[in-house]
């Protein structure tokens, strides 16, 4: 059944399938996060009780999501790199870390920012906040493994390994909300039986969501491709592309 996946394990197609998708997912990206941005700051209309600030909703909410959507993607990734041993696996989990990190910073940062108004402080130990404080360190601490050893199969190894350690703290935040008494919001947009945010607001929103998800995808593949050209730096395929794209730069 997957058997048409198993030329793409190798560098060189994996390297080269990006290339073809990635024009495609960063305009997707592009065009998402543009409608559903100016579409959720401008148009969509303003809470009842929170006015204006609660727009920030359209970059926590996303890049909370997407925080632990990407962790569940690089822990899939890194099992698929240590149990079939196949490399470039592991080079994607390596170029997933940073952008989960990133995302995972803009959600607590904007949380931080939403919260004063609301709380009357910056943070608070909620049990929503400190697990989602745990992915951040778990984040670093999978690149922080992936750079610490020469050898790159030891580095992936030992990346894997915290990052499948890692997967418990998911449901940890998800359902943080439902098993202890937090500040914290309950669930909004995945009560789709009666959401609890209005039509207005939820399509911006969804949107931008779909955006995250594009640009998480289109920066993983330019961050995948650029670690294949390292890692394969002296294959003969990537010489002669190297080759290729010198002939076209002289022409």
């Amino acid at each position: 059944m997957w058997k048409w996946l198993h030329p793409y394990a190798k560098p060189e197609s994996a390297y080269r399938l990006c290339g073809k998708l990635l024009p495609w997912f960063a305009m997707l990206a592009i065009a998402c996060l543009l409608i559903g941005t100016i579409w959720g700051l401008a148009f969509a209309p303003a809470d009842y009780q929170q006015g204006d600030s609660f727009r920030i909703i359209y970059i926590h909410v996303p890049a909370a999501i997407w925080s632990m959507g990407v962790y569940m993607s690089m822990a899939i990734a890194a099992f698929i790199g240590m149990v079939w041993q196949i490399r470039t696996s592991d080079l994607a989990a390596s170029a997933m870390a940073p952008i989960g990190a990133v995302f995972t910073f803009i959600a607590l940062v904007t949380g931080a920012i939403w919260g004063k108004p609301m709380w009357g402080t910056w943070w608070v130990w909620d049990a929503r906040l400190t697990s989602e404080l745990i992915l951040l360190f778990l984040y670093l601490g999978v690149i922080a493994l992936y750079h610490a050893f020469d050898d790159q199969k030891t580095a992936a190894k030992a990346a894997g390994i915290l990052a499948l350690v890692g997967v418990v703290n998911i449901p940890i935040i998800h359902y943080s909300v439902e098993w202890w008494n937090t500040l914290h919001q309950g669930a909004t947009i995945t009560k789709f039986d009666k959401p609890s945010i209005a039509t207005g607001m939820l399509w911006p929103l969804l949107l931008n969501i779909l955006g995250f998800a594009f640009f998480f995808a289109t920066v993983t593949m330019i961050r995948l491709r650029s670690e294949i050209l390292t890692q394969d730096s002296h294959r003969p395929w990537v010489e002669k592309l190297a080759m290729d794209k010198l002939g076209e730069g002289v022409e």
